[in-house]
């Protein structure tokens, strides 16, 4: 609770809002669950991609049930099967038709058929479809129209959609979904007997999908359940604390993921915590239950899946264990993925008289309700893992209860076609009961540590930057550890491999590596380390054959060699060079650089060559697309050069030193002289109405470099301050979007501390009041606060580059 105190002025209901989305269980790209809404029961709780994993909280105060986390699953019964449930074919043309098309009574002749899903991915469709366009119909019959409760669409389109009924409009979008979703649509235009829905796809990026159909919203059967009163809820760096009152009772809710960076067996244990501290509010004894139903889900990729469950206990712990039926391991890849192989488990420590059994997702709330404990569904789809836990009587005394939420992938990723397992099982030994009951043992030491680092990470980022920015900070922590598998290499090296979340699914970019790297820096630089390894091993095993860095290892989950469409040469060269430097300054030795010289020394060869005046490449920012004469990737290349001499130095290697050195400091009045546009450096060199922040400018003070003059920080900086919007300042003069990472390292270059703090408060505003409620998102438009684009993504762990500045300076 330690952010409690901040003071938030002129921002509607900002007693509620603490984050776009709040980080509950985090460990991996897998598993990782938040809650999107700032009430913790006003919506179900999700995977960082959106995708539905539910975990429902509810606590029985002398017979009064009420809600505190999540929500009751929705029960829908089908009316009209998408493919998901049942094969099923339409009508359709790729060419406009003519007359009234969306009619029951229209004739479809020269129309083609062919069975759904339809769309351009040969693996994952049965009718394709390549072309701008598509109209396709589908009638159907439908009987006791009048016994439908809610009508929904149940839809998953890619791109722009118009779907009519009965040809009436019901549903427009522009955009696309990456799952089924569902949308309430008037019942009246249902006809018994013969139907037709009718839709219009047009493709305007990307891939092309559609599949559709029709369900019935059922009663809830739960209506008595009350909701709990949320009070407040504060974010820390490792733990989400709630708290609510329900009736007569207050009640606590913390969810802690021990993501201690410098423990790395606690790092890599896939165990989180849900801790429940009751006590009375009015000093009298009170019966209390709580509930908890967590589901299947968790372990899916699309909640059509079959999983199997099972009870059982250990010497200390009841446990509940849920998986596919299909168990594919590492069959799949890509960005909007959740895992489905591997098992997710529910433990309750025995001595507690916790009760657990299983039931359907939808029957879950009833039976809590009903006190009913019959485990009834050891098969099926979405089913819910429930735990009740007895709290007895509890007075005015606080009483507190734990339960353990754990995930065993069995295999985290393949690295170069060998599968590896989560570091915690490296030996095919360890169990995840004994993870399990390892976690319960230590559960109070555990605690412990985690609120004393919560304390230190706040105190340190206070001091750095001031309250706002200790906010952001905090923020960003769980989120940026939570987007890595940690694992050895067949050769016994740590690899901190990074998932570019929803912006590609690669695995190991390095310039996502780049932005991420400062948090780690901070707390531990061997993961800095392990973000590097993979990629010198891809070079030196002559795997890729280039005399720059990789972009990547590959699509998660699979690290077997780069797999994005081009070379990123002077970009990734020098992210890599800068980062060996920065882990030589953070250990106070080149020993890492020594290992992989040789390899260094033929890219900043290449950058020596080619990175004062780049050629036409892209760089990081990719999405802006390509650039010639990129001055921001110009002082990339600068800055890794003099980070070259710097290890050289610091090895002993004084004429190497010597020699690019003086290469970096002839680049400099190049530069200045090529970007110099009066008032500001452009864009360009061959633009001057042009400008751009020059984020890469950082390393040249974090590391002491001393390579550019005061006068262009001093310069940039007062620019900037006259380009700010309400959520920050534009990347640059292209568009008015902005990465709020970029935005802390020009920040962090500021000469004055005011520069600074006026600079980071539109982060601070954006985290508090931007319209996308998704896990922090990094790369948004700095007017409207909307998300171009990323959530969920590591590189929000550059928010700490002010930090690492303070921490190096210090040293």
């Amino acid at each position: 609770m330690l952010l409690a105190g901040i003071c938030i002025t002129g921002i509607a209901h900002a007693q509620d809002r603490k984050a776009p989305a709040y980080p509950l269980i985090t460990h991996n790209t897998y598993f990782s669950i938040w809650s999107n809404t700032d009430k913790l029961n006003s919506s179900t709780t999700t995977h960082w991609t959106g995708a539905e994993q539910s975990l429902l909280g509810l606590i029985n105060v002398d017979g009064k049930i009420y809600r505190f986390l999540g929500k009751e699953q929705t029960n829908y019964k089908t009316l009209l099967s998408a493919s998901d449930e049942a094969s099923y074919s339409v009508n359709y043309t790729e060419n406009k038709p003519l007359g009234d098309w969306t009619s029951l009574k229209y004739s479809t002749a020269g129309w083609k058929s062919g069975p759904a899903p339809i769309g351009d991915d040969e693996k994952n469709v049965k009718t394709l479809w390549k072309s701008d366009d598509i109209w396709v119909r589908r009638t159907f019959n439908l009987s006791a129209v009048a016994d439908i409760n809610e009508l929904f669409l149940k839809l998953n389109h890619d791109d722009n959609v118009e779907v009519f009924l009965n040809g009436s409009k019901v549903y427009e979008k522009t955009g696309w979904t990456s799952s089924f979703q569902y949308f309430p649509i008037s019942k009246k235009l249902l006809k018994a007997g013969g139907n037709v829905i009718a839709i219009h796809l047009a493709n305007s990026a990307g891939g092309r999908f559609l599949d559709f159909g029709l369900v019935d919203k059922l009663k809830n059967s739960t209506g008595s359940i009350l909701l709990a009163d949320q009070k407040n809820v504060d974010v820390n760096a490792t733990q989400t604390v709630y708290n609510f009152t329900a009736g007569k009772i207050d009640l606590q809710l913390t969810f802690t993921s021990p993501l201690l960076l410098n423990d790395m067996k606690l790092l890599s244990r896939p165990v989180s915590y849900i801790t429940y501290k009751v006590n009375a509010n009015d000093g009298k004894n009170h019966a209390v239950k709580i509930f908890l139903g967590a589901s299947s889900d968790i372990a899916v990729y699309q909640p059509t899946q079959v999983v199997t469950a099972q009870k059982y206990g250990t010497a200390k712990l009841s446990v509940l264990k849920t998986g596919t039926v299909e168990q594919p391991v590492l069959q799949k890849g890509g960005d909007d993925m959740r895992i489905d192989w591997g098992y997710f488990y529910v433990a309750a420590p025995k001595a507690t008289g916790a009760v657990q059994f299983i039931t359907k997702g939808t029957e879950a709330a009833n039976a809590f309700a009903k006190g009913t404990i019959l485990s009834t569904a050891p098969k099926g789809r979405s089913l819910s893992l429930n735990t009740v836990v007895p709290f007895g009587k509890v007075g005015k005394t606080a009483v507190e209860r734990f339960i353990e939420l754990g995930y065993d992938e069995r295999f985290s990723v393949q690295y170069f076609n060998t599968d590896l397992r989560p570091w915690w099982n490296n030996s095919g030994k360890a169990t995840i009961e004994g993870e399990l009951t390892d976690a319960f043992s230590e559960y109070q030491s555990v605690m412990k540590k985690c609120v004393a680092f919560d304390k230190q990470v706040y105190a340190d980022a206070l001091r750095s930057g001031g309250k706002e920015y200790a906010y952001i900070c905090v923020l960003a922590y769980r989120q940026s550890i939570a987007a890595h598998a940690l694992v050895k290499s067949p050769a016994g090296e740590t690899l901190w491999l990074s998932k570019e979340n929803n912006s590609g699914g690669f695995i190991n970019t390095v310039d996502v590596t780049y932005p991420s790297a400062p948090l780690y820096l901070i707390y531990n630089p061997e993961l800095v380390q392990g973000m590097l390894n993979g990629i010198f091993h891809f070079s030196e095993t002559g795997k890729y054959p280039h005399p720059w860095a990789a972009h990547d290892l590959g699509t998660y989950p699979k690290a077997n060699g780069q797999t994005y469409g081009e070379p990123m040469p002077i970009e990734e060269s020098g992210n890599v060079i800068i980062l060996c430097a920065a882990i030589a300054k953070a250990d106070g030795n080149a020993n890492y650089a020594k290992k992989h010289w040789k390899t260094l020394t033929t890219w900043v060869d290449y950058l020596a060559k080619e990175g004062l005046d780049p050629k036409t490449q892209l760089c990081t920012d990719d999405f802006a697309g390509h650039l010639a004469r990129n001055a921001n990737l110009s002082v990339k290349a600068i800055v890794a050069i003099a980070c070259y001499a710097q290890m050289a130095q610091t090895l002993g290697e004084a004429e190497t030193a010597k020699k690019y050195r003086t290469i970096a400091e002839s680049m400099v009045p190049e530069w200045i002289k090529m970007a110099d546009a009066g008032d500001h450096y452009a864009l360009t060199f061959d633009s001057k109405d042009t400008w751009s922040q020059k984020y890469n400018l950082i390393w040249d003070k974090v590391l002491g470099l001393h390579l550019f003059p005061q006068k262009v920080y001093d310069t940039e900086t007062q620019y900037y301050l006259t380009k700010g919007n309400k959520f920050g300042i534009p990347l640059d003069s292209r568009k008015t979007y902005t990465k709020n990472d970029w935005i802390t390292w020009t920040a962090t270059f500021a000469p004055q501390k005011d520069q600074f703090e006026t600079l980071i408060h539109p982060l601070y505003v954006h985290a508090l009041e931007t319209p996308s409620r998704v896990p922090l998102n990094d790369f948004y438009d700095s007017k409207t606060g909307i998300r171009e684009n990323f959530k969920a993504r590591s590189v929000v762990g550059g928010f700490y580059m002010k930090m690492l500045a303070d921490k190096l300076k210090a040293e």
